[in-house]
């Protein structure tokens, strides 16, 4: 097995895991390589991310045919399988063989790709805008709003859910358009099928538009959002289901008496 291993130096404590990782890796005579998030190159056969949620994501969508697995360096760490405490054990499954993967969905634009999000604003970011939305050529509705969320269902619990969309089980084959903080009492996300071709336009004011979170520097009058090709694969260790992460990581149907002594994740 060649193994790639990526690191993102801006998160505090990363050149320390990342020396501890590689030491590993050569304990064992392992083949890899080690790539900064911002000058990844083709290399090997299996991923590992050390960083947080961004940084895999970024990682995943340039590493479409191998497997994704992330060292948690972050916050969250909603799509990480590991704690720093956890890098024997993780070199130790990988070698084994002893993971399991997962395709997601991924949205593009262009030549833009997204595992979880386009998030659509208008570019003077302090007001509100009119949206028009298109699917498959006809028009849908328009949204005076702060922006719109078009996501995919591995998205569905990130910004989408925190604007008040649904959460959809990341291997549905599905989209979701969520308005953020829309100017009216009756707009609602929306779910549609995988194959709908999503047009997002503007009459009066061009378009910003963030990539999972990286914002492109140019603004548009319109884009049209669609399925990709291209999957991400994620690796998975344990047999942790998704609704148990749901419940860990983001305290889903937890009493809020209880909250106050769950642990920080």
């Amino acid at each position: 097995m060649r193994i790639n291993v990526v690191y993102n130096n801006q998160i505090g404590g990363c050149a320390d895991v990342l020396s501890r990782l590689e030491e590993e890796l050569i304990t064992r005579k392992v083949e890899f390589q080690t790539f900064d998030i911002d000058s990844l190159k083709e290399f090997g056969d299996f991923t590992i991310v050390i960083g947080g949620d961004g940084t895999l994501l970024k990682a995943a969508r340039f590493y479409t045919t191998a497997p994704v697995l992330g060292i948690n360096l972050g916050r969250l760490g909603f799509l990480s399988q590991a704690g720093v405490s956890e890098i024997e054990s993780v070199v130790d499954k990988v070698l084994e063989g002893s993971y399991s993967t997962e395709e997601r969905l991924m949205l593009q634009s262009g030549n833009s790709l997204a595992l979880n999000d386009f998030v659509i604003k208008g570019c003077k970011t302090s007001r509100t805008s009119k949206f028009y939305l298109e699917i498959n050529g006809k028009f849908v509705c328009d949204y005076i709003a702060d922006g719109l969320i078009i996501s995919t269902p591995t998205g569905s619990t990130a910004y989408g859910l925190s604007a008040g969309g649904p959460v959809l089980y990341p291997t549905l084959d599905a989209l979701v358009i969520v308005p953020v903080c829309p100017h009216t009492l009756n707009a609602r996300p929306l779910v549609v099928p995988v194959d709908e071709m999503i047009t997002v336009k503007t009459s009066d004011k061009l378009l910003s538009v963030a990539v999972d979170g990286f914002e492109k520097p140019e603004c548009v009058k319109e884009i049209s959002i669609k399925s990709s090709k291209q999957k991400a694969i994620l690796a998975f260790l344990n047999d942790d289901s998704f609704y148990s992460v749901l419940r860990n990581k983001l305290h889903w149907g937890i009493s809020p008496e209880y909250l106050k002594d769950a642990p920080v994740v």
